[in-house]
């Protein structure tokens, strides 16, 4: 297990309050492990900001009926083999569909990449979940 540091640090009342309720609301156990994450969301942030390697899940809800567009998105994961790490496809319904797609690689290029997968016709919603390697999280 890693050193333990203790910091003590100050805030004013009402925001200390606020904090008090996140804590309650998301269940932690304890405060210190709400600032942690809080502080590694913060990390996060930053690494999609320098030019370390990110992960992200793209998720596409999409109308399986329009013409190409399977096609299309499965030259453009092919085309982008270095960045697209594996994928899941689920039918939702008789014409929607799901496909969530593990990228790893540079946070702008995933982006990029991410905005062109769900401009496509028929993409009826795209969501990108950033993240870390982990590497710097530790």
């Amino acid at each position: 297990m890693s050193e333990l540091e203790r910091m003590s640090f100050s805030i004013e009342k009402p925001l200390a309050d606020k904090f008090e309720r996140l804590v309650k609301k998301r269940k932690y156990s304890n405060r210190s492990e709400f600032l942690r994450d809080l502080i590694r969301d913060s990390l996060v942030a930053e690494q999609w900001e320098s030019d370390k390697d990110v992960v992200a899940t793209v998720t596409l809800i999409y109308d399986h009926h329009t013409r190409g567009l399977l096609d299309k998105l499965t030259h453009m994961q092919h085309h982008h083999h270095g960045k697209v790490m594996a994928n899941t496809h689920v039918h939702l319904d008789h014409d929607l569909c799901a496909e969530m797609i593990l990228m790893k690689g540079k946070g702008n290029e995933l982006r990029k990449l991410a905005d062109l997968l769900g401009q496509q016709k028929g993409v009826v919603h795209a969501a990108i979940s950033m993240s870390s390697t982990g590497r710097e999280l530790k």
